[in-house]
């Protein structure tokens, strides 16, 4: 499949992202304080204009482009798509959190640069790439976390930038050692090549590249940035590096264990740690009281269910699909979690919720379900992906897996049953009034229409066989 086929028409989708940052950072240099919100209405245009074209070239044959560092297929389709349409949600969730404030139009530059990284990461098919992508992906959710300028979102900065620089020189280790090894970047190239090299040598190259992926992916071991970055940034910020980063990088990992040689066994490695990213996200979740930080607990479990479609991606036919299945369900559920989280941004704490359900009805049924997906309910999204990623990991012949990922799907209903029982607690009479939140009832509509998303998904994800 490797060509030297040029074409940068076949690039229109990351051209656009590219162009859109660009063009919103000028913008926001010259407009006035006051007529910022013209970039916010910018950047949504161009992440819907490179989700369209994205979608027009899903249908062209799966090739390989820039001699074969660049891969166009599903995959990469499915992420294209996902991802810009992921980060206008997550614009829409934060506009009343975005709007007026000091950094408007960065933020959303800095949004669409670290979406452009997702898709480049997802797509990549040469080592090289990957880092470009990492890089790209990473260095803006930095600036991105210290935006609300807190003492507390400095310390995660600061904790995130200096695990990112960790992660990133073990994946540039990796890389360099691979490719040394193989004498090619190229994932083409790259299993010919490094067929003959010591064992040891090659094994320690995949795990210092698929560990220095993990931070990207928030999984075990590079998750200890996500409860600190999600509850000291944001809501809407929350919700981006608590999804958007994720997509591209479990695709990143999927494609390198396709690559590796037999000499090294990487299934076994991706089910261990897909093993503890779950049941350690589970275990520090149950600890947790403030929302945000407990919602950063879970996405690290779910990485963990993200990773069992790649453990098996080269002994089941069904995996590739389940993962990309998993990863659009999951982005949709989680997206619907925190546009309700946003809604309410001054009840930080589980026990704020109490009285939500008399006063926010439709907040609370969307929560609901939003919470019930992600515990993997029927009929919800979630559920869906669960099924599909569990069906694969069986066929694949890690049954264990399927089992320690079962244990640990009741293990979270010891946490998300604490969203069903808290909006229906009576509220204490001394703090209700002063929690009563003034938020705009028409941003209400986004959380609903993404928990009606959350339920209708997984049936419409049944009914066009995609498990």
């Amino acid at each position: 499949m490797t060509s030297m086929n040029m074409t940068y028409a076949s690039l229109i989708p990351e051209v656009v992202l590219f162009a859109a940052a660009v063009i919103t950072l000028l913008a926001g240099s010259y407009l006035p304080r006051n007529r910022q919100i013209f970039t916010r209405w910018f950047a949504l245009g161009a992440l819907l204009v490179s989700a369209a074209t994205a979608l027009v070239a899903a249908f062209q044959p799966a090739t390989e482009i820039f001699t074969g560092t660049y891969a166009i297929d599903s995959a990469t389709a499915v992420i294209r798509i996902a991802a810009p349409l992921a980060t206008g949600v997550v614009i829409l969730i934060g506009q009343d959190e975005f709007i007026g404030s000091a950094r408007e139009s960065e933020t959303y530059a800095l949004l669409v640069l670290a979406t452009l990284g997702t898709v480049v990461v997802a797509g990549a098919s040469d080592l090289l790439v990957v880092m470009g992508g990492y890089l790209l992906a990473s260095i803006p959710l930095y600036a991105l976390i210290g935006l609300s300028r807190t003492k507390r979102a400095a310390e995660a900065t600061l904790k995130t930038y200096l695990l990112g620089a960790i992660f990133g020189v073990l994946l540039l280790a990796g890389i360099t050692l691979l490719t040394s090894l193989g004498a090619s970047s190229s994932y083409a190239s790259l299993t010919r090549g490094l067929e003959h090299a010591p064992p040891a040598a090659v094994a320690a190259g995949f795990v210092a590249v698929i560990i220095g992926l993990l931070f990207k992916a928030g999984g075990v071991p590079g998750h200890f940035w996500i409860p600190d970055a999600a509850q000291s940034s944001g809501t809407a910020v929350a919700a981006f590096l608590t999804t958007v980063p994720k997509l591209g990088a479990v695709v990143a990992l999927s494609r390198l264990v396709m690559v590796a040689p037999d000499t090294v066994h990487l299934p076994l490695l991706i089910g261990v740690l897909a093993a503890l990213s779950m049941t350690v996200g589970n275990l520090a979740a149950l600890a947790q009281t403030n929302v945000l930080r407990l919602l950063g607990w879970s996405t690290v479990s779910q990485v963990g269910y993200l990773l069992m479609p790649v453990a098996v991606i080269t002994l089941a036919t069904r995996a590739s699909a389940a993962l990309l299945t998993y990863l659009v369900l999951y982005a949709v559920t989680n997206l619907a979690v925190f546009a309700v989280v946003a809604c309410l941004p001054r009840r930080q704490s589980l026990a704020d919720w109490a009285g939500v359900a008399k006063t926010h009805p439709w907040l609370t049924g969307a929560l609901i379900v939003g919470c019930l997906s992600l515990l993997g309910t029927p009929p919800t999204a979630v559920f869906a992906g669960k099924l599909a990623v569990f069906t694969a990991t069986w066929d694949g012949g890690m049954a264990w897996l399927v089992v320690i990922a079962a244990a640990n799907s009741v293990l979270s209903l010891g946490y998300y049953l604490r969203f069903f029982i808290s909006p229906f607690n009576a509220p204490a009479a001394a703090t209700d009034g002063s929690r009563t939140s003034s938020f705009p009832r028409r941003a209400y509509v986004i959380p609903v229409v993404l928990g009606i998303a959350t339920l209708a998904a997984g049936p419409l994800a049944l009914g066009l066989g995609l498990l």
